[in-house]
């Protein structure tokens, strides 16, 4: 893992967008992922398993969630994946972590906390390409089969359709990135994704710790955080658009008129 502290906007531009040009397709699309995070001491565990907290409860939480949320999602969700895709996003402790295709949203993330204004900041940054190199070879078979770089629900189901099928696909640990359905606007706008690990105990940041190729932390000094904020209201990348209705509107206007501590 390669760790690097930036000091101005154009850096962070340089740094976020750094190995986005694909010679294949002559195209400028970036391999990576990013989560943006507001203080440089939070770590990348789950709310699964964030203390060991409701590791062993996985499989009750998930068992009870799609019986008591029957008939919910507009469309019916057919796959497991599909169920806790939407039992992470509405917030039940699920061993997936939210990222992104966007480096400005990941941005957001890191600076959409007053209170944390004056803390130093973190993006990862992780190379789907790279740690895919990692994958059991019937996940790598779906991805070859689908011409794909992530999964789908449809393309997880094929290859693992239970939690304890897939945590037996490899004995080493792995993560793969899973695309949600487009289940609301607030999935879509946030152009979001999940990691996945193979067992629900499992770290993300000390599997990511150990790779040598293709993960990036950037470190945001507090001194920066503020003209990120400002340039990102300017973009209009804001909770009025990633959480689109009424309470992202909130949120916006709560922080926007918000002083600036001294």
């Amino acid at each position: 893992m390669h760790e690097s502290r930036v000091k101005t906007w154009l850096q962070l531009q340089d740094a976020l967008f750094s190995g986005s040009w694909n010679e294949t397709l002559r195209r400028h699309r970036s391999s990576s992922v990013f989560r943006g995070m507001p203080h440089t001491g939070h770590d990348l565990s789950t709310a699964l398993n964030r203390q060991g907290m409701f590791v062993r409860q996985e499989r009750d939480l998930l068992r009870a969630f799609r019986k008591y949320a029957r008939g919910t999602p507009r469309e019916p969700l057919d796959s497991l994946w599909d169920w806790l895709a939407l039992a992470q996003h509405h917030g039940l402790p699920t061993r997936m972590l939210d990222w992104t295709f966007s480096p400005y949203v990941a941005l957001h993330f890191l600076t959409e906390d007053p209170d944390l204004a004056d803390e130093d900041g973190v993006v990862w940054c992780v190379d789907y390409r790279e740690t895919n190199r990692l994958l059991p070879r019937p996940l790598k078979a779906q991805l070859k089969k689908e011409g794909a770089d992530v999964f789908t629900g449809d393309m997880l189901a094929a290859a693992a359709r239970s939690l304890d099928a897939f945590d037996a696909l490899a004995h080493h640990p792995f993560v793969l990135f899973f695309e949600p359905p487009s289940l609301d606007a607030r999935i879509v706008n946030q152009f979001a994704l999940f990691s996945v690990m193979n067992g629900p105990e499992l770290r993300l940041d000390t599997f990511l710790g150990r790779q040598a190729r293709g993960v990036r932390r950037l470190v945001i000094p507090a001194a920066l955080k503020w003209e990120v904020r400002d340039k990102l209201d300017q973009a209009n990348v804001t909770e009025r658009v990633l959480f689109p209705g009424l309470d992202g509107l909130c949120r916006w206007l709560r922080r926007y008129y918000s002083p600036r501590p001294h």
